[in-house]
């Protein structure tokens, strides 16, 4: 039996607000099947587990869309952070506002698509030559020590390295949004290559998602850089430099 089984016996409420579980304390997927005596602790988004594995599904869901509309793109890292997720590419286009909108649409079809995640655990010499076309991922793969375990997770076409948990399907992530473009150097470091990072959030219901982003206006509002200025509280001078 499933974790996933276990959370519908209790109940369909259970079941659909379900994200992934503990067993015996460590986060794993739904899918996964129970073997022995445990503690099931079913965890839904209002958990912070929840909500990192939804926001995590959602970033396997950006990188299947960039995939999808430049496929050239190499894929670095895609983790969930605090309030959303992001996901570093190696590729010549430009994020613009525009092609955001774009990717926003084709994640839209990939959620409607509903597909299933699945979970394989590879040799070192399979997950290498699956991910032959892709540099960082190689990388990453490289530097793990010789013993750890290699797991992917595959949505239709699309299949990454990852160490999950992750939802069931794709269809659950009902709402999500792109916030912003910007530069980071691969691993965080300045001698590396400049990658294009895409931040975001995302959220099971659009009521949720519309209440976060209009916090996050009213925060810019609220924002002491912007209000001492406006306030003439302090001022900078573009001559001397704005630490001054």
């Amino acid at each position: 039996i499933t974790a996933a089984e276990v959370a519908k016996s209790l109940g369909m409420g259970l079941y659909k607000a379900a994200c992934v579980c503990r067993i015996d304390g460590e986060v794993k997927d739904l899918r996964t099947p129970i073997e022995k005596d445990c503690k099931l602790e079913i965890v839904t988004f209002d958990d912070d587990e929840g909500k990192r594995a939804f926001r995590h599904t959602a970033s396997h869901i950006l990188a299947q869309a960039v995939k999808r509309l430049y496929p050239q793109a190499k894929l670095a890292i895609g983790p969930a952070v605090d309030n959303g997720f992001y996901y570093d590419f190696d590729v010549d286009v430009p994020f613009t506002p525009e092609v955001l909108e774009k990717l926003e649409a084709e994640m839209a079809k990939i959620v409607k698509e509903n597909l299933k995640l699945e979970r394989s655990v590879l040799s070192r010499e399979d997950a290498l030559e699956l991910m032959k076309d892709e540099p960082y991922k190689i990388e990453l793969i490289n530097d793990l020590p010789e013993d750890a375990e290699l797991s992917f997770y595959r949505q239709g076409e699309f299949v990454d390295l990852c160490a999950g948990a992750h939802l069931m399907s794709t269809g659950l992530v009902k709402a999500f949004k792109l916030t912003s473009a910007t530069g980071a150097y691969w691993r965080g470091d300045s001698s590396r290559k400049m990658l294009q990072r895409i931040y975001g959030t995302a959220y099971p219901k659009a009521s949720e998602l519309t209440a976060h982003l209009e916090r996050v206006e009213e925060a810019k509002k609220r924002d002491h850089n912007k209000l001492g200025r406006e306030l003439e509280l302090f001022t900078t001078c573009d001559v001397i430099g704005q630490g001054l």
